[in-house]
């Protein structure tokens, strides 16, 4: 199977239709002759029962573990998700504060468990009302303003959704991909300045709160700038020179993660680092 091939399964409720997936995709390998356990799932979390059950209890650790952890990602589905609460087409929106609680939940139940957790789509598609090879200016002009529009919504999707801890989503269309190297790049080079100064700081002052202009820095803080150094350079916004500059080396960061993982620290969740 290609790498990072997952089987999507919408709707899920309970643990138990995860075990009832993964016996049949079990069986469907052996039929097919492919790797024992070389078919894994993709959960979509889109279900308010998929996040709290009957209890009160957090449902997602169960779902997650279900099928002998055959679950590589958890992926929201806000649109199913909001149309259960009873939210209006109009306010069905990523941003939504349903879907905020909806993703806290997400990150706050598998926190922890390496777990990969996405954000879900944008369903406005950045495409054209006219189609024919011969358009007039005004029909240019149409279409121009509606993929700006679909653009500038999915670049603000991405931003809310990184700035909440969400590193991956889905993009639905090629021309999704504009805004999301544009959110994604933007992101981590707007903030690279001031994250540098406040982790030089704070590795200058390694074991003490630091003050920088307004802003304290202690611990949590500083683990907090390591990992926006560690997601910038994985996704290749943030260059190894612009990590040096900060006061810290690729090797260094490496040595912390190492260390964060065993010991089950902040960036132990849904970081997959590559030193290219």
């Amino acid at each position: 199977m290609p790498k990072n091939f997952l089987i999507t399964f919408p709707k899920i409720e309970t643990a138990e239709q995860v075990d009832a997936l993964t016996a049949d995709l079990s069986n469907l390998e052996k039929i097919l002759s492919l790797t024992e356990g070389g078919l894994h799932i993709e959960i979509m979390v889109e279900t308010t029962k998929s996040l709290l059950n009957q209890q009160g209890q957090f449902a997602l650790p169960l779902i997650a573990k279900a099928g002998n952890g055959e679950s590589g990602q958890l992926t929201f589905g806000a649109f199913d998700y909001t149309a259960e609460l009873g939210i209006i087409a109009k306010y069905q929106t990523l941003q939504h504060q349903s879907c905020n609680f909806a993703r806290n939940i997400m990150k706050v139940s598998l926190e922890g468990t390496g777990i990969r957790l996405s954000d879900g789509a944008t369903n406005v598609m950045p495409i054209g009302p006219h189609r024919s090879e011969f358009l007039s200016k005004d029909e240019l002009d149409a279409n121009r303003a509606v993929i700006h529009r679909a653009w500038k919504l999915h670049f603000d999707n991405i931003t809310h959704s990184l700035q909440n801890g969400f590193y991956q989503g889905w993009d639905l269309h090629p021309a999704q991909l504009i805004p999301r190297y544009a959110a994604t790049y933007s992101f981590f080079i707007e903030n690279l300045q001031e994250s540098s100064e406040r982790l030089s700081n704070f590795l200058a002052r390694a074991a003490r709160s630091t003050l920088h202009a307004n802003v304290f820095d202690d611990a949590a803080s500083g683990q907090g700038l390591l990992n926006f150094f560690i997601r910038g350079y994985n996704c290749e916004a943030i260059n190894e020179d612009e990590i040096l500059n900060a006061g810290i080396t690729i090797e260094e960061l490496l040595c912390i993660i190492r260390a964060l993982v065993a010991n089950k620290g902040m960036l132990s969740t849904n970081i997959t680092f590559e030193n290219n």
